[in-house]
């Protein structure tokens, strides 16, 4: 390989499990790393496989153009990097390079961030990676992000190595919007199985006994809205019609899942505020629409 095709080189803040994987994929891809974290002894394997570990965050920053972020959030960010750009005895250490913030926040915080850095000379890029940290690197894995266009494509090489880069725009929030929506499926998902568990365990059943069958019920939600376009189609239409799975029926159910929990002891907050959603709709006179009509007192109000 030439020079001019050497992998650039890349700065990871951050050494959390993410931060190490995303690491120790750049390394695998022949990329020179320069970490930097709080806690130091997390770079031991890092600095092994061949990273260099530097002593400040500055140091970091002046290792290459590309940086990383993985954080526990955006203030984080400005803790790390907020006295390097503020330094007067060296300014412009941000000048001219490439933010990458791959930490969880919200999409304001990502618009604000993204000015602060032009402030500072920086460019900013929004990540949010899709997968949890074993299956970074691999086919698997995909991340949302949006930034500046032409930043993003030339930095797409190395970014590419951490999963499947998924560009969506040049809007700095909608990677995170994309991330936190995704999420928002992820984690009611995870939280209706455990409290589905809690229902079953609570009359005497192996969770064994039933987890298996419950999650196949997650894998035929798609087989029942399909790829998701008709859906979509019919949500920005506010087309509801139906008669198999009417908002009616549904809210009996979610009714029926409340009183099953009350009565079993088990906690009653995500079924009341599912069956909230059906009351709603069916006070709006939506009772005989298809139970996509929730999306009507879900979404905001212009």
């Amino acid at each position: 390989m030439s020079a001019t095709n050497a992998p650039a080189p890349v700065t990871v803040i951050g050494l959390g499990p993410m931060g190490q994987a995303m690491a120790a994929a750049l390394l695998r891809a022949g990329h020179p790393v320069t970490t930097w974290n709080r806690t130091p002894g997390r770079a031991g394997e890092l600095v092994s496989a061949g990273a260099t570990l530097a002593p400040t965050p500055a140091a970091a920053v002046a290792s290459g153009e590309l940086v990383i972020l993985s954080l526990t959030d955006y203030p984080a960010m400005y803790d790390i990097l907020g006295p390097i750009a503020e330094d007067s005895r060296r300014p412009g250490l941000l000048a001219g390079k490439v933010l990458v913030n791959l930490s969880s926040d919200t999409p304001e915080a990502s618009r604000e961030a993204a000015v602060w850095a032009a402030k500072h000379g920086a460019a900013f890029v929004t990540g949010g990676v899709m997968v949890p940290a074993p299956a970074v690197g691999t086919p698997d894995a995909y991340v949302f992000y949006s930034g500046p266009k032409d930043v993003f494509e030339a930095h797409e090489p190395a970014l590419r190595v951490i999963g499947e880069p998924r560009y969506l725009g040049g809007d700095p929030g909608l990677a995170q919007l994309f991330y936190q929506a995704h999420l928002d499926v992820f984690l009611t998902t995870l939280s209706s199985l455990l409290h589905a568990t809690a229902l079953v365990t609570a009359a005497g059943v192996p969770a064994a006994d039933f987890l298996p069958g419950a999650l196949d019920t997650v894998t035929d939600i798609r087989a029942m809205i399909g790829d998701g376009r008709e859906l979509a189609d019919a949500l920005e239409a506010g087309e509801h019609s139906g008669h198999l799975s009417t908002a009616l029926m549904m809210g009996a159910t979610a009714d029926h899942i409340l009183r099953t929990s009350a009565t079993a002891g088990v906690d009653v907050e995500l079924p009341k505020a599912v069956k909230s959603h059906y009351d709603r709709a069916i006070a709006a006179g939506r009772g005989t629409q298809n139970w996509t009509a929730l999306y009507e007192v879900i979404k905001a109000r212009s």
